[in-house]
């Protein structure tokens, strides 16, 4: 029996969906040429994947905390179209390794590391939904597909000073 994929389809035709496009092929035609030179496999769209959403992998890898990696990795390649999603939680090296990891506009994950021994292990386990805040009040946010149980507080977000050029 053949299992699932580990991604699914995003419907991209729905309102409000932003896909991104328009001046990037444009203003890119004479990189895009240099790179099929180097890459004949690329194509018009090259590096954009869109439409894809890899929440099923996040939490397949989640499930495994504890087991060994080899068997893990090896089956979530053979269930995904690449492979470089795996990476985005799973830190290869120790200067890598990150408490969570934000994978959407406000969905967060456990960052995950492979130990000495090689089994899959959570990098910090004490952050949880109520170790972290909103970024903003309009959106839900998520860590590991649990709401985050803390408030919006507005004095707690990051505020970015404009630059004045001379």
């Amino acid at each position: 029996m053949e299992k699932s994929p580990l991604y699914r389809k995003v419907n991209t035709t729905a309102h409000g969906v932003h896909h991104r496009v328009g001046g990037d092929f444009r203003d890119q035609r004479m990189q895009m040429a240099m790179d099929q030179l180097v890459d004949l496999k690329q194509g018009m769209h090259g590096r954009q994947r869109r439409g894809l959403d890899y929440t099923p992998l996040f939490r397949f890898l989640l499930s495994k905390v504890g087991q060994e990696w080899d068997a893990i990795y090896s089956e979530a390649v053979s269930r995904l179209d690449r492979s470089e999603p795996i990476l985005w939680l799973v830190a290869r090296r120790q200067a890598d390794e990150q408490d969570y990891v934000r994978t959407g506009e406000s969905s967060y994950f456990s960052g995950l590391r492979v130990d000495p021994n090689g089994t899959l292990q959570i990098v910090n386990p004490k952050v949880d939904a109520g170790s972290l805040a909103p970024l903003c009040k309009c959106c839900t946010h998520t860590f590991n597909g649990v709401r985050f149980t803390r408030p919006f507080d507005p004095d707690a977000v990051p505020q970015f000073s404009a630059y004045r050029l001379t």
